[in-house]
């Protein structure tokens, strides 16, 4: 439910980082918020408390870098010309007369001053805005007052279902313009929002903004979305006796039924189309929806093949007649209303539905039938072959069973086997010549302690899953048959670590600390911020034996330089959209280029394959080194960096590389070159031409100096450059 209410009030913010927010009235009136971070090398949680008066850069903690605001997508979005252009022409043509607006989740306003403007000096208008967000509430007052458009527009810092007719707004809205949507169209609460503006908030058959929107979906084959999500299938293939999915036990692990959002066009060249695209649902936001629907599509293959997932996208008409559209379908889609794609964008995607195990064999001109369900927040589906009615691909498990929920990527990483082999190897290695050893798994690698307990039927095994907790003890009493062991040498230590002594480890020390490292829950994190394991290291130390083995030994801070247009031109700054001055959200937005010259981008997680057009400048290279067998300080390194290849150099990936022995030989990369880690990236202030040795080029730079600061306290990793 936390999820739920997370991801309907703050659409633009990862989920990751919010977990609670409310408001609150001072004795002076004055509007205040309450947001809970997560502390990523602590694992400790901190109440930030944001005033409605309160100076930005207090608010912020220390300028852009450290934004609440700086790791949404509102930049992204207001960097989608595509789509600021389709609501502006849809809203001048639907606005034509004196009328009430209901802007709801206004963001900076644009829509609102949009439908102001097009209203131009008529009289008896009226503009209503509604955005729950506090630090945006205070970045949109900025931005109205920079247009001079303060005395137009009715600010309301709530969520549109506490908006009252009377006390609130005094008569209800002729027009409704809305952005409240996102990848799957459903999942920000569009419609709860729509049911109670229609009930309470709007005329009865209002003009809306956007008019309707349309899914749509496709059948494909794609092992690489196949791995996924099918760690049974995957782990067949392993050679190391570890079984995650046992055989009877196939649904014991495995990711959870929905929608994911994913860059779709980042795996063209892998995916096999299965079908024509297909209609799905219809959404009018000119009525009230319902909160729940059944369809159900009979689709035709056009190809032999195994069906593993199904892609889909939206396409919103925005205006009655039919002729202003916006969609979010992949490039290789080619549809009515569909005419043109927008640039790469980061905050809308296509999604995918994952067809259960192996997915559905399907032979050409076969019909398929896919039902699909609809919630008020989200879509599903089940698929039916028509030629065994009886095999129903659906997701499900009986009702008390229990089932371990991973991400998607988590589950490839677990069923990879070179992934698989070096573990296997380091652990293996590690407890050669270890009588009765004690180890300890710091994080929530389930597979892990499962491997200790397999290899070494003498060991005793203590694990923390600070992040799963319980349910990752409840996983391991189910399979531990299956892997040859008993679950009296596991145990699972429900505390802090700050606090473990000598009595919670039997009075034994530590012969054994390890961890991937992983921590559930914590996907969306910079990389170097699972150096929380060092942390955690640093805080067992009374208890680790003086020959104590701590896996990973070492972490290795690497770079690349990167030509990332795509990425670089949704995070640019903003000037003018479609005639109004954003250029005060910038800093707060963590925006590159055109800033002052004290000023950095921020880093910000990305999986950088999936960033659109993608070249690399340089070699990896390392930037620093992090001692993992001593306790955790702070670390600073320095680097040159020589461009092996000429283009425009847009900004630095970097990544953690985890070394698993001491000779150096097991190494665990989170890289671009592996697709199941997000990397850090650092845009430049400005675009940069590059050139390498060889090249006879003048007036660009041939090298570049990084320097990175990381500070044990917070996490932060602070870099800088300078070319040569």
């Amino acid at each position: 439910m936390l999820s739920r209410v997370s991801k309907t009030l703050f659409p633009k913010l990862p989920l990751c980082c919010i977990l609670r927010f409310a408001r609150a009235m001072s004795s002076q009136s004055a509007q205040r918020a309450f947001q809970l971070r997560v502390n990523p090398i602590t694992g400790n949680s901190e109440w930030v408390v944001i005033e409605e008066d309160e100076p930005e850069e207090q608010t912020f903690n220390g300028g852009s870098q450290n934004s609440l605001l700086a790791t949404t997508s509102y930049l992204d979005m207001l960097n989608d010309s595509h789509r600021n252009r389709a609501f502006r022409e849809a809203i001048d043509k639907t606005i034509s007369t004196p009328c009430h607006v209901l802007d709801i989740g206004s963001g900076t306003g644009l829509l609102s001053m949009m439908a102001a403007r097009a209203m131009g000096s008529m009289t008896c208008r009226m503009v209503t805005a509604c955005e729950s967000y506090l630090p945006m509430v205070k970045l949109m007052k900025k931005v109205v007052r920079l247009n001079g458009m303060e005395n137009q527009i009715k600010l309301i810092n709530k969520r549109s279902d506490e908006l009252k007719r009377g006390i609130d707004i005094t008569s209800p809205a002729q027009v409704l313009v809305s952005e409240i949507l996102d990848s799957e169209l459903l999942g920000e609460g569009l419609i709860p929002s729509l049911q109670h503006a229609h009930d309470m908030l709007l005329v009865e058959n209002p003009e809306t903004v956007p008019y309707k929107a349309t899914t749509y979906g496709q059948l494909v084959e794609s092992t690489f979305l196949w791995k996924l999500h099918d760690l049974h299938g995957n782990e067949a293939k392993a050679s190391d006796g570890i079984l995650l999915v046992p055989t009877g036990l196939d649904n014991i692990l495995g990711v959870k039924p929905q929608q994911y959002a994913f860059h779709c066009d980042a795996i063209g060249k892998e995916v096999k189309l299965l079908s024509e695209p297909f209609k799905i649902f219809e959404f009018d936001f000119w009525k009230r929806p319902d909160s729940h629907g059944e369809t159900e599509v009979h689709v035709k293959s056009t190809n032999d093949g195994r069906v593993h997932a199904v892609i889909s996208w939206w396409i919103l008409q925005l205006d009655r007649e039919g002729t202003i559209f916006y969609s979010t379908a992949p490039r290789w889609i080619s549809l009515p209303g569909n005419t043109s794609h927008g640039d790469w964008c980061d905050h809308w995607k296509q999604c995918v539905w994952f067809v259960p195990g192996e997915g559905m064999s399907i032979t050409k001109d076969e019909e398929v039938c896919l039902h699909a369900v609809h919630t008020d927040i989200s879509i599903s589906y089940n698929l039916k072959n028509q030629a065994s009615r009886n095999e129903i691909m659906q997701y499900g498990f009986k009702n008390g069973d229990f089932k371990l929920i991973l991400p998607p990527e988590r589950i490839a990483i677990y069923g990879d086997s070179e992934w698989r082999h070096t573990m296997f190897s380091a652990i293996s290695n590690s407890l050669q010549g270890r009588v009765d050893p004690l180890c300890i798994v710091a994080d929530d690698s389930i597979f892990l302690t499962l491997l200790v307990a397999h290899l070494s039927k003498t060991s005793h095994v203590m694990s923390f899953f600070p992040g799963l907790q319980d349910k990752g003890f409840q996983y391991l009493q189910a399979v531990a048959n299956s892997n040859g062991f008993s679950m009296d040498r596991v145990e699972f230590l429900n505390k802090r670590k700050t606090k473990l002594t000598m009595h919670d480890t039997h009075q034994k020390k530590v012969d054994l600390l390890i961890g991937e490292p992983f921590y559930y829950g914590m996907d969306g994190m910079l990389p170097w911020q699972n150096l929380r394991f060092w942390n955690e290291r640093t805080m067992l130390d009374p208890v680790l034996s003086q020959d104590a083995l701590i896996l990973p030994c070492k972490a290795i801070l690497k770079a690349c330089a990167l030509s990332v247009p795509d990425l670089w031109n949704s995070r640019c700054c903003l000037s003018k959209i479609e005639g109004f001055d954003h250029s005060i959200v910038n800093s707060t937005l963590g925006a590159c280029g055109e800033l002052p010259a004290e000023q950095e981008c921020p880093c910000l997680p990305y999986f950088i394959w999936q960033c659109g057009n993608v070249k690399k400048l340089s070699e990896a290279f390392t930037v620093m080194e992090f001692d993992c067998s001593k306790p955790i300080t702070s670390s600073c390194g320095k680097t040159q960096v020589e461009f092996t290849e000429p283009g425009i150099c847009h900004g630095f990936a970097l990544w953690i590389d985890w070394v698993m022995d001491s000779e150096n030989s097991l190494v665990v990369s989170t890289g671009p070159e592996k697709r199941y880690w997000k990397q850090g990236v650092k845009l430049l202030a400005e675009p940069v031409a590059v050139r390498t040795n060889e090249s006879r080029s003048t007036g660009e730079c041939r090298s570049a100096v990084i320097q990175a600061l990381f500070d044990p306290s917070s996490g932060d990793l602070n870099v800088r450059h300078a070319f040569s």
